[in-house]
């Protein structure tokens, strides 16, 4: 089965303008953009065989051109990240069997999160999308209550059921947990990473679907499959000691270099 992963890159973020282009500085002291971060996370990947930026500005372009990647250009009227893949998808005249959404604000994604994906999609044929949950430590879902607390949105938290397919996801930390965790406590919570595998059809039809109030309300992209009856495979995977975190505010930069200079990564 061949899989295309696209790196959708919007400059025009209402929370953090520009963001493809901030730049990370690893443990070496090297410094990359963001974007350039995402795009070597995918080229990892193994069993990609094709790996595109998506975009509609001319400054990622040129950008993402220079390090060497292939760039898509889409229309600047893609309201998320899964309409821009579905017109990369269409651009490049179809043939995938699974599409793959590595967003661009998730340059600490570890290939095998991106493997087990698709290798779950490839085995549950009820399922249209597939995207993976890491199970929090004390350490994580801390953070997730602390940003709550402060205002900030912070990661995505997803529950489902008994065939591991989505029920909700949220920007709120879900289930509620009563209890309190030290840092290397296991809990219940599940974050949502930002990774989405789609089979070609369910891509194709997304962006004929009106946006529901839920994803209106969420601002998570994914809840339209749900809000229209898709089944979504949440697909559990494994930190390995890694650290994971998306890119969603400006205060995020200095964390996520924390966790690369700690990873020992350049």
């Amino acid at each position: 089965m061949s899989v295309l992963i696209a790196i959708p890159a919007r400059y025009a973020s209402s929370r953090f303008p520009g963001k493809p282009l901030a730049t990370l500085t690893g443990a070496t002291g090297e410094t990359k953009s963001l974007i350039q971060r995402s795009w070597e996370a995918a080229c990892l990947v193994n069993g990609a065989d094709r790996v595109v930026v998506a975009t509609d500005d001319d400054r990622i372009r040129e950008a993402a051109v220079a390090f060497g990647a292939e760039v898509v250009m889409t229309s600047a009227d893609c309201a998320n990240g899964t309409e821009r893949c579905a017109e990369a998808a269409q651009t490049l005249g179809g043939g995938f069997d699974i599409v793959v959404n590595l967003q661009g604000d998730a340059p600490l994604t570890p290939h095998w999160f991106v493997e087990d994906l698709v290798a779950g999609l490839r085995a549950d044929p009820a399922a249209e999308v597939a995207t993976p949950v890491l199970r929090c430590d004390g350490r994580a879902l801390n953070g997730f209550l602390e940003d709550r607390r402060n205002g900030r949105v912070g990661g995505t938290t997803a529950v489902f059921g008994t065939q591991n397919h989505a029920l909700y996801f949220s920007k709120e930390v879900i289930p509620y947990t009563p209890g309190t965790y030290a840092d290397a406590d296991t809990t219940p919570v599940f974050h949502h990473v930002g990774v989405y595998a789609y089979r070609p059809a369910a891509l194709t039809a997304y962006p004929d679907f009106a946006p529901g109030p839920l994803e209106q309300l969420e601002g998570l992209e994914q809840l339209r499959f749900l809000e229209h009856g898709r089944s979504i495979l949440c697909v559990e995977v494994e930190a390995r000691n890694r650290q994971f975190w998306e890119l969603n505010n400006p205060e995020d930069v200095s964390r996520i270099e924390t966790m690369m200079t700690e990873m020992d990564m350049a």
